[in-house]
């Protein structure tokens, strides 16, 4: 009797045991994450391991097949050339893909396959049925090897785990060093082993980033049997090799119980630094735990914000939040020294150097989503931007790696900093960021000259002119604010002048922003639906979407039109008409709305727009539909490149009812929450709660707001209010309101 009891006793603990380990795993945020949503089609997003903004995204490679593989990997593959150390996610041009390690079994080859069905080269099926996604863990059978593939991450090194079917013939491994994705070429590089388990090398390479440099460390679980050297195929003596173009096969007796591992650590600075971040990160061989410490770290930034929804919309809402911490990535060592973007090592700086600034798109909201969930890691933001201004001699406008690709248009460093600055943040040089934001508008290229005289961009002298003279115009209001905080009134004068300058382009005849010669005269013929990519003057777009690039100035750009009524007819007109952008637009204009583009980072702000004119549920009405049509939690849940986080970044904010419209002043216009309950926890143990009443499919109209039990009848919040903490209860209902953010004095005020 006393052993049945004392069974009983241990099967009901083990039972609770089991239940409580159940209730944890169930509300776990990081079951939610989705890698594969935003792989097909052009969402370009990085599919592998990583940790959050990490130096390290470990993943497959497809065989590239061109713009659609941008990060490696697109879910209409079914092929895998090998798992590589290095990704970009969202981006519109492709790079990195560096160190590439493919596990094989049989006869050696040495050239990599060209197709699925190449039996010359080497490379694997797969199939999705045998692939797992999660956050901080990726796994796929490959198909040709049998050869179970699983992949981990610390922030810089890569663990990876190889199940060899049992008594596989001549396993080994491939190590590339020639290969990268889109542009990338190398251009040296270096393998040497160290001692029977360890090998070292370096890859610089040439792309998108001009000029990569990347040192490395191998470490494997087993004994190598054999070593061979290549440089372009051609086989070459002994255990160390410089070249260009180098490969290396890794043979083994057998696979020491089935499982082969490989840990690669990564530093922009040695194989010396390389080998401390290893030793410092990773240096036992836990596979599993390491998934565990990737799942955590995970867990840990997601649950900056809990939200209550449909499963589907928590899919969405915890993958969207994912995406905007693959980058900025970690672009420094364990001990934080760097490579700088002129090439020189600076040794323990005193911040956390980053890399990865896709500006021209994050700017707009998830630079500002930064200032909400990481706090802690703003500074670190500008403090880079600005190392690299003493470093380049301008702040970032396209950063990758220690290189300065100059894509797209703007110095949307400027909005960034500038935000940081007036939300309060001080940990780094004022006089130094207020020094860099006016040198940035100072330049004497890309029509900038023109624009310091406060004229317009001829449009028959200068690509894209209206496009870049609009971009010009929200920085420029962002220096003026600066300026007017630290009292320089000279500077607020005249910059506030050029954040106006977006009204020169502006036809009160057809009421569009179009290109003007030299001569004053308006660019003929004028067509508003085409757009010429890289050839006319707007940039991915075309004159509807453009006309409404003045985030910093919407009441002015109502007066233009004329006011409110005409100002709302017009933007009705953009979202019903059909798009014709001829023969030669961008395929970033994506995510249609009649002649409106979601896929496009600068349409994000405007269905907001209506609520500056006192309509706030067509605002409503647009994002539902948006949600609806755009964002899925299928492969193919994005309309466009995500964008190093932009394109989440929208969703997140509106998700919980706002939006950064004007991405410097510190004010989110409210839209229709897609939650019905979130809390966002912020520093200092504060959060702040936002409870949705009555949120439906229907009732998708905001009736009244209740801001710390205080009647609320603005349709915008400040971010100061957002990031004290507090509680905002926002009641819904399937009418529009007849009185909440319609009056004057209630709507946002877009300049201050």
């Amino acid at each position: 009797m006393q052993f049945r009891k004392t069974s009983s006793i241990l099967l009901l603990t083990a039972s609770l045991f089991t239940n409580s380990i159940f209730a944890q795993q169930k509300t776990k945020l990081t079951q939610y994450v989705d890698p594969i949503i935003g792989s097909a089609k052009h969402g370009h997003v990085f599919v592998g391991a990583n940790v959050p903004f990490g130096a390290v995204q470990l993943g497959p490679n497809n065989i590239f097949e061109g713009w659609d593989w941008c990060s490696g990997y697109n879910y209409s593959s079914n092929t895998i050339t090998g798992f590589a150390h290095t990704h970009l996610s969202g981006t519109g041009i492709g790079d990195l893909g560096d160190i590439s390690i493919m596990p094989s079994t049989g006869k050696l080859i040495l050239e990599k396959g060209k197709t699925a069905d190449d039996q010359q080269g080497y490379l694997s099926k797969f199939s999705h049925q045998n692939e797992v996604a999660k956050a901080g863990y990726y796994s796929v059978l490959l198909d040709k090897y049998q050869i179970k593939a699983e992949l981990t991450a610390t922030e810089r090194v890569g663990f990876h785990q190889y199940t060899f079917k049992k008594g596989a013939e001549n396993p080994h491994i491939i190590i590339d060093l020639i290969e990268g994705i889109g542009w990338d070429a190398p251009v040296s590089a270096s393998l040497k082993q160290l001692d029977a388990t360890t090998l070292v090398g370096h890859r610089n390479s040439k792309g998108w980033a001009n000029d990569q440099r990347l040192y490395f460390v191998i470490k494997l679980s087993q004994p190598i049997k054999s070593l061979a050297l290549y440089d372009s195929i051609v086989v070459k003596s002994g255990k160390t090799l410089t070249g260009k173009k180098l490969k290396a096969s890794v043979s083994f007796n057998a696979i020491n119980n089935d499982k082969l591992q490989i840990k690669v650590a990564l530093s922009p600075v040695s194989i010396e630094n390389a080998i401390l971040n290893l030793k410092t990160e990773l240096p036992g061989w836990d596979f599993a735990s390491t998934v565990k410490s990737a799942d955590a770290k995970w867990e840990k930034e997601l649950s900056k914000v809990k939200i209550e929804a449909s499963n589907t919309t928590k899919k969405v809402f915890y993958t969207a939040l994912f995406h905007t911490m693959v980058a900025p990535s970690l672009f420094n060592d364990v001990n934080k020294d760097y490579l700088g973007t002129d090439k020189k090592v600076y040794k323990k700086a005193a911040f956390n150097n980053l890399t990865t600034f896709s500006l021209w798109d994050t700017y707009r909201a998830a630079n500002p989503l930064f200032t909400i969930l990481h706090q802690d890691k703003v500074n670190d933001v500008v403090n880079t931007m600005l190392a690299i201004y003493k470093q380049q001699g301008k702040l970032p406008v396209w950063h990758l790696m220690g290189s300065e690709t100059n894509t797209m248009v703007g110095y949307h460093a400027v909005p960034v900093i500038v935000d940081a600055y007036l939300k309060g943040y001080r940990g780094f040089d004022v006089n130094l960021a207020y020094e860099a934001i006016k040198q940035s508008a100072m330049q004497k290229t890309d029509g900038i000259e023109y624009i310091q005289e406060l004229k317009h961009i001829p449009a028959d002298k200068i690509n894209e002119s209206v496009g870049k003279a609009l971009e010009y115009a929200i920085d420029d209001y962002c220096i003026a604010q600066m300026a007017k905080a630290l009292n320089k009134t000279a500077d607020y004068t005249y910059f506030s002048k050029r954040s106006k300058l977006y009204s020169l382009y502006f036809d009160p005849s057809v009421q569009f922003m179009r290109g003007k010669l030299a001569n004053g005269n308006w660019r003929s013929p004028f067509d508003p639906f085409s757009s010429k990519h890289r050839e006319d003057d707007y940039v991915e777009g075309n004159a509807w979407q453009y006309t409404w690039l003045v985030p910093q100035d919407v009441e002015g750009l109502i007066n233009l039109f004329g006011g409110d009524k005409a100002f709302t007819n017009k933007l009705d007109s953009l979202f019903t008409l059909p798009l014709d952008l001829g023969t030669n637009g961008s395929p970033d204009i994506s995510g249609l709305i009649g002649n409106y583009a979601q896929g496009n980072e600068p349409n994000h702000h405007i269905t907001y727009l209506y609520t500056y004119a006192g309509q706030p549920w067509k605002t409503a009405d647009l994002i539902r539909k948006i949600d609806k049509d755009f964002y899925s939690a299928k492969p193919d849940g994005l309309c466009g490149n995500e964008d190093v986080g932009q394109m989440s970044a929208w969703y997140i904010f509106t998700a919980m009812g706002f939006y950064p419209v004007n991405p410097a002043n510190g004010a989110y216009v409210f839209g229709t929450p897609l939650v019905n309950d979130a809390v966002i926890s912020l520093p200092g143990n504060k959060k702040f709660n936002i409870k949705v009443i009555g949120n439906s499919a229907e009732n998708k109209y905001i009736q009244k707001i209740v801001l710390n039990g205080k009647p609320y009848s603005k349709s915008y919040i400040l971010h100061k209010a957002i990031v004290a903490g507090g509680k905002m209860e926002i009641y819904m209902g399937n009418t529009p309101s007849a009185t909440w953010g319609v009056k004057p004095e209630d709507r946002p005020i877009s300049g201050k």
